[in-house]
């Protein structure tokens, strides 16, 4: 008798990935699945911030696919590891600053080396011939099949009829014939497909969730960067360029102010890091100064947090601001007309 051979594949939570488990599952391959967490693929942390994204579900969608597939998730930390790869991608940046061709090779690297370690026959991704610019060029997928050192041990299911066979169709561990010749940006094919396999429902959007694509979040990072003039960030920073509008008004400090009550909830947790502006005279937004002041700022931060309260139409507004050290003060500001407050200031656009 043969052993059963045995698979890992790379689950982000998106559509794809959920498919290429469940389609080498159903020809008798034991498959479990691997989660390398960046930090950045937070969807279910900032739709449980936000009044607006209420009714998404609060979920880590990998343990979601996880679940419906019945199959063991590893989840694996690569925050450190992630740093160099974002910071010095070889292969540069996609349209903002998503490293999507590096971040490929390091992911299917990560799963080779855990495949090596934990006696598992070959890889299995949800990469779709044509799907994305930067990462998913047919001309590109051997360039991660080679980088890793995966090499033949590297099956794309979706999309397996339009490249070389790989290790696990030529020994006939897995059929070619039941795998598929998906391309092009649509997810169409795919989702026909999850409906032929009685899958009713998938994350939304089905594409994913890496923030780095965004370009909104990928200017606030950019700025990040460029105040400290160095490309480092923590966990607390990924999640404060999700939340929030930031405003740079000048070139030593920006303003973190909160878009609703979910937020400005949230922003409350971190005044013990940086001075906050609170309205006290009219209801408004938390607001965070980020930044190194000098005469004069805390004047104009107050004053363009007056603008985002109830009472940006009055003549004055009164605010509390509170130092990290829990020293507190009252200023009654006129608040900053809107005229004043101009677009290239608002970090990522006004959204």
């Amino acid at each position: 008798m043969t052993a059963k051979r045995k698979a890992l594949a790379l689950i982000s939570g998106g559509l794809d990935s959920m498919l290429a488990a469940r389609v080498i599952q159903d020809q008798g391959i034991h498959v479990e699945g691997v989660n390398f967490y960046t930090g950045f693929c937070v969807e279910g942390h900032t739709h449980a911030i936000r009044n607006k994204d209420q009714h998404r579900p609060k979920q880590n969608n990998a343990l979601w696919v996880a679940e419906k597939l019945n199959m063991r998730l590893h989840i694996e930390d690569v925050i450190e590891e992630y740093k160099e790869v974002l910071t010095n991608p070889r292969y540069g940046y996609g349209a903002n600053l998503n490293p999507c061709l590096d971040c490929k090779i390091f992911m299917v690297r990560k799963a080779r080396e855990w495949i090596e370690a934990n006696g598992f026959d070959f890889i299995i991704t949800g990469e779709v011939v044509g799907q994305r610019p930067k990462s998913q060029k047919k001309k590109l997928l051997p360039i991660i099949s080679d980088e890793s050192e995966a090499e033949d041990r590297l099956l794309r299911p979706l999309s397996a009829k339009l490249l070389e066979p790989s290790l696990p169709e030529r020994e006939g561990w897995v059929d070619r014939d039941q795998l598929f010749d998906f391309h092009g940006r649509s997810r169409k094919p795919q989702m026909a497909l999850a409906r032929q396999l009685g899958m009713q429902e998938w994350a939304q959007p089905a594409g994913g969730c890496c923030f780095l694509t965004d370009e909104k979040y990928s200017a606030k990072l950019s700025d990040l960067w460029r105040s400290r003039g160095a490309k480092n960030y923590d966990m607390e920073d990924i999640m404060m360029l999700k939340v929030g509008r930031h405003l740079r008004p000048r070139e030593r400090f920006k303003l973190i102010i909160a878009r609703d009550e979910g937020e400005t909830n949230y922003l409350k947790g971190y005044r013990d890091r940086f001075t906050s502006f609170q309205t006290v005279s009219h209801s408004g937004p938390i607001a965070l100064l980020d930044g190194h002041i000098e005469e004069g700022d805390i004047n104009l931060a107050a004053r363009i947090v007056a603008r985002f309260s109830s009472g940006r139409s009055e003549a004055q507004v009164e605010l509390e601001t509170a130092a990290p050290d829990g020293s507190t003060e009252r200023l009654t500001v006129a608040p900053l007309p809107a005229d004043q407050v101009p677009d290239h200031w608002y970090i990522g656009g006004k959204a």
